[in-house]
């Protein structure tokens, strides 16, 4: 068993930044790739970014791309997702998803464990 647990989240202004964390403990799968996701309630989750074991990423719509970038550091299980110029449109529940290997996916049934996620709210 694999559990997530993510950090970070909370309210700035916007055009601030936010960092969140994740850290994996448990059964982890070391060499795999890691995601995070983003929901408001109502609608549907959507994809922000992965990164592999080796650092390759992907990401969302550009202007998440030009906004966010996403990390790891493996020695500490852990991937981190530095979001800056946030908008108030950025508010979401953020949620960091781990797959069993290694591929990369935009799709959220690709991933197999999931943490409970961490609130971020951009005020305007």
């Amino acid at each position: 068993q694999v559990q997530l647990v993510e950090s970070g989240g909370g309210l700035v202004q916007a055009g601030g930044s936010l960092r969140l964390s994740c850290a994996a403990s448990g059964r982890t799968f070391s060499r795999n790739a890691m995601g995070w996701f983003r929901q408001v309630p109502g609608k549907e989750r959507e994809f922000v970014a992965a990164i592999s074991w080796t650092g390759v990423s992907i990401y969302g719509p550009d202007p998440v791309k030009d906004r966010f970038t996403i990390s790891r550091d493996n020695a500490k299980n852990t991937v981190s997702l530095q979001m800056n110029s946030l908008k108030p449109e950025d508010t979401a529940v953020y949620s960091c998803a781990a797959r069993r290997d290694n591929g990369l996916f935009r799709g959220a049934g690709n991933y197999d464990y999931w943490g409970q996620g961490t609130q971020v709210t951009v005020s305007s």
